[in-house]
């Protein structure tokens, strides 16, 4: 008897639907699996076998073939388990083959018939129709993430047997309600917060000009200044994720398997910080077939990378395309892979190989060329690509045992989101949504100097041999600088500004 059953699969963050034909007939008892399965796909007959003996069903001695159609698809991972099991079910005649026909089915099987949760389930669900299926049947932990696709009807399950009754009986189980608003209402509780940083306040400043365009940044600064302090604050300030985002990370965690049971959905901005040592496939992403790296999953939020001239050099030389054209691409033979990867890129080092260049109370032991050799690990193209680079000096005794309250995370948000509001109305009819990505066109139209502010840009160009990039990202800062100011022409004193944010342009350490 000829079985079929409704599936799905993940190529990427791309879902694709996989129809599993199960044929169980006479001959040579045995279960063969076909369709470009992996590993994981093959030794789900050895998982199905015994979650179906163990449910109380009988595994017939028949000669059992399964195809995973498209058959030139590869196939990986045991999400199909749950599916082949009902499939052998109904090929062998013990449940009818009817209701398999009006859902999907998507789950991992235990020995005990018991069903586990699965990567992807919510980009499988929003690819989903809801007049093509009844619903999508998969495990109870998945259900909160993939009810986040309100227009399809989740059934949770937990053990193989729970899903044959309500095949039988489809009152038995609920649909998975889910109120996505609730969710968002989460987004600003944060267990650190801006006014446990004391003094710094250049740096703050600086801070918060670059999440205000969402800019990128790098802090140069002694050990123990507070850089990485400074770093994990900044999604404190930044503005709430809108549903759009939310759903566009949580799609992204999910096929990684990083999306919380509890929620389902992520509400805060992502915050990736990989350790220098990560290899080239981790941060990029990879793998015969493409899973995101580090820079798809800071995707909306904030990479941190800390040490960067630790970083291997090829590592870093991949960030120069995404942070380019805001995507990752990945060729493979078959396919071509596309990652989003709009992010702000938060890097910090310090100012030599012992850490102590220009300390006032430790004495660096580097010589200039030590130091040059140092900062040439990270490539001119690279710091063209960052818009803000800020000196994060040491701090005083004096400054480290101060008692005046420092600014909070909510008083340096307010102001970012005025700004980040005058960018929409600004940018409401392209897609740019930050100051940090606007084109040449949009310089042309929107970063207009008046002649004094030129001149004051001319002459920085001349002095520090600045290029046509850096020239850009300047125009962009001072845009920034002047949204917070409430103002809509660029003024002298916000281009002077965004001058100051080129440190390593001005050969400091020489």
């Amino acid at each position: 008897m000829l079985a079929k059953v409704h599936s799905f699969g993940l190529s990427g963050l791309d879902t694709f639907a996989v129809n599993i034909e199960v044929d169980a007939s006479r001959g040579l008892p045995g279960t063969k699996i076909v369709g470009l399965p992996d590993n994981a796909v093959k030794e789900s007959k050895e998982r199905v076998r015994a979650a179906i003996r163990n449910s109380g069903y009988e595994y017939k001695s028949q000669r059992i073939t399964v195809n995973l159609s498209p058959a030139d698809i590869k196939k990986e991972g045991p999400a199909y388990d749950l599916a082949i099991a009902l499939g052998i079910l109904a090929a062998s005649g013990q449940i009818p083959l009817g209701p398999l026909k009006d859902y999907v089915i998507l789950g991992e099987l235990s020995l005990d018939g018991r069903i586990r949760p699965i990567r992807g389930s919510l980009p499988i669900a929003l690819s989903l129709t809801k007049n093509e299926f009844k619903g999508l049947i998969l495990p109870k932990a998945n259900a909160q993430e993939a009810a986040l696709a309100q227009d399809v009807a989740i059934f949770p399950v937990e053990k193989l047997g729970e899903v044959v009754h309500f095949l039988l009986n489809p009152e038995t189980i609920s649909r998975h309600p889910s109120d996505v608003t609730q969710h968002l209402n989460q987004a600003n509780s944060y267990p650190i917060d801006f006014s446990d940083v004391k003094g710094q306040l250049s740096v703050k400043r600086g801070l918060e000009v670059a999440a205000a365009g969402s800019h990128n940044c790098l802090m140069i600064g002694p050990p123990g200044s507070g850089k990485t302090m400074l770093a994990k604050r900044i999604p404190t300030i930044l503005p709430n994720l809108s549903m759009e985002e939310a759903l566009e990370i949580t799609k992204i965690h999910s096929v990684m398997g990083l999306v919380h049971q509890s929620n389902g959905l992520i509400v805060q901005r992502p915050f990736r910080s990989p350790h220098h040592t990560s290899s080239h496939a981790s941060f990029v992403g990879g793998g015969s077939i493409p899973k995101p790296g580090e820079i798809t999953l800071s995707h909306n939020g904030v990479l941190f990378l800390d040490e960067l001239p630790e970083f291997n050099r090829n590592v870093l030389e991949s960030l120069r395309q995404p942070l380019e054209d805001h995507q990752v691409t990945i060729a493979r033979t078959a396919k071509v892979s596309r990652f989003p990867a709009q992010f702000m890129l938060i890097a910090s080092m310090n100012p030599c190989p012992c850490g102590y260049y220009l300390n006032p109370r430790r004495n660096c032991q580097c010589s200039s060329t030590q130091i040059q050799r140092y900062l040439s690990k990270i490539s001119g193209p690279l710091l063209d690509r960052i818009d803000i680079h800020l000196e994060v000096p040491a701090l005083s005794p004096n400054e480290l045992f101060q008692t005046l309250q420092q600014e909070t995370s909510v008083q340096i948000k307010e102001r970012i989101s005025l700004a980040r509001e005058a960018q929409r109305q600004r940018f409401e009819n392209s897609l740019i949504f930050a100051n940090a990505f606007m084109d040449q066109k949009s310089l042309k139209a929107h970063c207009k100097l008046k002649p004094e502010s030129e001149t004051l840009l001319k002459q920085a160009l001349t002095e520090l041999h600045l290029s046509a990039r850096a020239n850009d990202k300047i125009l962009k800062v001072a845009r920034t600088v002047a949204d917070l100011a409430g103002k809509i022409e660029i003024f002298p004193e916000h281009v002077a500004e965004a001058i100051q944010y080129r440190s390593l342009d001005r050969n400091w350490w020489g």
